[in-house]
């Protein structure tokens, strides 16, 4: 059973074949958040942000291991916040979860930096939806 959850995991037949290997792949890493951890507004102690920050890369590092994200040259970041109700709220706020998530996809070596020329953050979302939660979604982009 282990062998065959390992092969599964990694298994790439299911993507549509390309001219030179396969098609890229669109990963979302469904974050165990309902509210983003870190925004603009918030007023921490440095401690405790550090803290909140180490927190979040980890997090994300974990997730894009399991989730199986190959190493990529380049690579396109979004951050989506599902709400659950009709308040106004600013997107530039998740701009410091955004960071150490991306921060957390180099730490995985998914990508080797989150420059502008390895890395594109957009800027982040916010959704409407029944449940509330993050999530995280990387998109390859062509080129190294």
């Amino acid at each position: 059973m282990t062998n065959q959850t390992a092969t599964t995991r990694g298994d790439r037949s299911a993507a549509p074949p390309r001219a030179h290997g396969y098609a890229p792949r669109t990963y979302r890493l469904a974050l165990p958040y309902p509210r983003p951890p870190l925004t603009a507004n918030q007023r921490h102690h440095w401690a405790r942000r550090a803290h909140l920050i180490a927190e979040i890369r980890h997090t994300t590092a974990t997730l894009a291991r399991a989730t199986g994200i190959p190493p990529l040259g380049r690579c396109a970041v979004r951050l989506i916040w599902t709400v659950t109700d009709r308040r106004r709220r600013d997107a530039d706020n998740l701009v410091p979860t955004l960071k150490a998530c991306a921060d957390g996809l180099v730490d995985a070596r998914v990508v080797a930096d989150d420059t502008p020329d390895l890395m594109v953050k957009h800027m982040p979302e916010i959704t409407h939806g029944h449940r509330a939660g993050l999530a995280l979604v990387v998109e390859p982009l062509g080129g190294t």
